[in-house]
């Protein structure tokens, strides 16, 4: 019987290098995108699709993520006597139920298979859900949602999926293809960051997934792949034949937030959406369109 998706792993040990100085004594995950942290944009999307229970994999210096989501008793006492009904109530809407986030440490930078491996009492044998902050997608309807539906119409594994320049596959986690609707991808293997002339394919993985708890057991081992790194790609390609195994075409726009020419990017993109927001920022961008012209 498939078991329902309630769990979710959020690595979030990184160091957040390319975004010195601002992330010297702030994680990374918390850097905002309009006015809510990275963070939180994973957790509601997580949300979004039935998610319950929320695992951070952290490293040191990461308490604020876990804070960020707890009451904050004095700030919303203020508040209320201000009379800042609108603040008090995103505060509100950003908190979880008593005892839905644990955390446990990666001590050492060893990969994200390594990573998830670290959050192997968290999972237990349940199907889970992992979302990378950096990858931040804006969608009618949320990324993870979208993977959720697909895993309770297939079975077994999927993952989100992209296509990306040929030329760029060895900086991904490649795809090679038994078949292809347009939507859903039959997977028959996986490759980590192949060189263009040997990618089975231009499909990329993005931070998406949605695993079966067998992929532990190869997680368990240790073996390293690029980067001498533990690879999640790796682990997840030994699954391959022996569970149903999807990429899913996802529907909107993904960022990568790790990188800071598209964590700008995702700024503007967000703010347009804001109905508060989008008629000023259309305006100014006019003046800088013009410029550049």
């Amino acid at each position: 019987m498939m078991k329902p998706l309630r769990k979710a792993v959020l690595p979030v040990a990184g160091l957040g290098t390319r975004f010195l100085p601002a992330t010297k004594a702030m994680a990374k995950e918390m850097l905002p995108v309009v006015d809510k942290p990275l963070i939180q944009y994973a957790v509601e999307e997580a949300r979004a699709a039935g998610i319950e229970q929320f695992c951070m994999v952290t490293g040191r210096g990461k308490t604020a993520l876990v804070e960020h989501f707890d009451i904050a008793y004095e700030l919303e006492a203020t508040l209320r006597e201000r009379g800042k009904t609108a603040e008090l109530e995103a505060l509100k809407e950003q908190q979880l139920p008593p005892g839905s986030i644990a955390t446990v440490r990666q001590q050492e930078p060893l990969g994200l298979g390594h990573a998830i491996w670290c959050a192997r009492a968290f999972i237990g044998d349940d199907p889970f859900a992992i979302l990378l902050p950096d990858d931040l997608v804006l969608a009618e309807t949320p990324c993870t949602k979208q993977l959720a539906d697909a895993y309770y119409q297939t079975g077994g594994c999927v993952v989100a999926v992209t296509e990306v320049p040929h030329d760029q596959t060895n900086r991904y986690g490649i795809l090679d293809v038994a078949s292809d609707d347009g939507r859903l991808v039959e997977v028959k293997g996986l490759v980590e960051k192949p060189k263009p002339e040997v990618a089975p394919s231009n499909l990329s993985i993005i931070g998406r997934y949605v695993l079966l708890p067998q992929v532990l057991e190869h997680l368990s081992r240790m073996e390293r792949g690029a980067g001498n790194e533990v690879q999640l790609t790796d682990a997840m390609a030994k699954l391959i034949g022996h569970v149903p195994f999807h990429g899913l075409r996802y529907e909107g726009r993904r960022f990568d937030c790790g990188d800071k020419a598209g964590f700008l990017e995702a700024q503007i993109a967000f703010a347009l959406k804001r109905p508060d927001l989008g008629p000023a920022v259309r305006a100014f961008l006019k003046n800088y369109v013009s410029e550049i012209a």
